[in-house]
């Protein structure tokens, strides 16, 4: 009974103290960057500091980044992938987090346009699978029938998987959300989908 209640107490304090350690670091590290050499001016000057200065700066520098992107139409940013691709390390590097990046902060439809149950990696067993595109029309010729592209993803982590291609009559839409479906893939299904009413 005592060991149950410890090891609950454990399970709820674990995630909130890593949380909070996590947040605090990057606020210190994002701080420290330019909070630091700002903040050490306006006290050798003027005789205070203003914490949290460095986020402020960060944020309003990301945004004046994605300001200045859009107006290139992403021109700037594909010169910059170019150049990385010729350098072998900070290929190696930049790539990664990069899909990483694009998976947790671009907008769901441009990622994934609906969830779907299959039948992989063989008949009778199901897997969740996120709708990419529907396929090219040289792929119907050739079948003879509507294809879709269908990711995959690898449990516990939905960043890496499979793509496979699957015939419209195979396939099995759900009525849940992009979000719904990674807590379940991620979670290794012992979270469900919420419950439709």
């Amino acid at each position: 009974m005592l060991r149950r209640i410890f090891f609950t107490g454990l399970a709820a304090i674990i995630p909130l103290v890593i949380t909070i350690y996590i947040v605090v670091g990057l606020f210190n590290f994002a701080d420290g960057i330019l909070g630091k050499f700002i903040n050490r001016y306006l006290y050798e000057n003027f005789g205070y500091r203003i914490p949290g200065l460095g986020i402020i700066i960060s944020i309003l520098t990301i945004f004046l980044a994605g300001f200045i992107l859009k107006l290139s139409r992403m021109r700037i940013a594909r010169g910059l992938e170019k150049l990385f691709c010729k350098i072998p390390i900070v290929k190696s590097v930049y790539f990664p987090i990069k899909r990483i990046v694009d998976f947790l902060f671009l907008q769901q439809p441009e990622r994934f346009k609906g969830v779907v149950l299959v039948e992989y990696p063989r008949k009778g067993i199901y897997s969740i699978g996120f709708v990419t595109n529907e396929n090219p029309t040289q792929f119907k010729k050739k079948m003879e029938k509507k294809l879709y592209n269908i990711f995959i993803p690898s449990s516990p982590s939905p960043l890496t998987g499979f793509t496979i291609i699957v015939p419209e009559e195979e396939i099995i839409f759900l009525d849940i959300t992009i979000e719904e479906a990674i807590k379940v893939v991620v979670s290794g299904g012992m979270i469900g989908p919420e419950e439709k009413i």
